[in-house]
């Protein structure tokens, strides 16, 4: 058994995935396997993957391609890796971003130190002439930290995050595939099942916004609405399956956290009566206490169907900053 599996979805990334394929076979830690899944990318990946490859003869033993004849999307490259992945524990790593050489080996660490088998760590959003540290918060156990995701005071990404493979396998957890918007949300599935959890602050993950092809910016279609609406409803209904009403406050703010963009990204009606139909049983935690007024009173302005108000609020706040700010 390795330490930890490392699985890497390859679709159009050829600018990207040789800067991401040194930082991998860069690692300080032992005994990592290493899987990238080609998802019938259309493009040179998998021929710049291997030539980056071929600079580190002495890690080719640790390197496991998988190939997809047909694309099937992100959550399914992530089954197929998690599908013949032996660590002990699991990572993903997202091919246009890239890692410090001590990632892996900081994250493994902590898990065998504090006996955990959830850890996550602070990490950075990388520009074009940027690059901003994101400080995470710690809990100190499971519950504290599931609320904590469900509100919105920390992000439920999959890529700084190391994951004991027996929380897949025990509680047959996978991503879902053909949903791709919103998959990530398999993090919190994970985070429920944990027994402990820790946190490290270190930064050792990049998050690359630059490429254009990234599945986060395709938000506005009906594909990916319908995507982002299922996943948001398959993590409500695990925690509920497992957990009961323990957490129906805070799955209700999950729901109204992630129906925000609805209001924040779009001046069409259309958007506006979407975010009023869509979970309408959030709509009672509008006032909750982790948001800025801006957001509560648009939001309480959507509820009340004033949506003229929320046309405002886009075009007077939201476009005008993007604008001047080039963002």
């Amino acid at each position: 058994m390795k330490k930890v599996s490392v699985i890497t979805p390859i679709y159009n990334v050829e600018h990207f995935i040789a800067h991401c394929v040194v930082t991998l076979m860069q690692q300080t830690l032992d005994e990592v396997e290493y899987i990238f899944v080609n998802d019938a990318t259309p493009d040179n990946s998998i021929r710049i993957l291997k030539e980056a490859l071929e600079n580190f003869p002495e890690k080719l033993s640790q390197v496991k391609i998988l190939t997809h004849e047909e694309n099937q999307g992100l959550p399914a490259a992530r089954n197929t890796g998690l599908k013949v992945a032996t660590g002990k524990y699991i990572f993903h790593c997202d091919s246009d971003d890239f890692m410090e050489p001590d990632t892996l080996k900081v994250l493994y660490d902590t898990a065998e130190e504090q006996d955990a088998d959830y850890v996550w760590c602070d990490y950075f959003i990388a520009s074009t002439n940027d690059s901003q540290y994101k400080k995470q918060r710690e809990y100190k156990n499971k519950d504290q930290a599931l609320r904590g995701v469900l509100c919105g005071d920390m992000v439920y990404n999959v890529w700084n995050k190391l994951v004991r493979k027996d929380l897949y396998d025990n509680n047959d957890i996978t991503f879902p595939a053909g949903h791709a918007m919103g998959e990530d949300m398999t993090m919190i599935m994970l985070l429920a099942c944990a027994s402990k959890v820790a946190f490290v602050h270190y930064g050792g993950y990049h998050y690359v916004t630059t490429n254009p092809m990234a599945l986060t910016k395709k938000y506005s279609d009906d594909r990916s609405i319908n995507d982002l609406k299922y996943n948001v409803q398959r993590t409500a209904d695990f925690i509920s399956k497992k957990f009961g009403d323990t957490y129906t406050y805070e799955t209700n703010c999950f729901k109204l956290n992630l129906k925000w963009f609805f209001l924040a990204f779009s001046d069409k009606i259309k958007s506006y009566k979407l975010w009023y139909e869509s979970f309408p049983e959030a709509n009672q935690c509008i006032f909750r206490r982790n948001v800025s007024l801006r957001v509560k009173l648009v939001e309480w302005c959507a509820s009340k169907r004033l949506f003229w108000l929320v046309k405002l609020h886009y075009l007077l706040v939201i476009k005008f900053f993007y604008t001047i700010t080039g963002k």
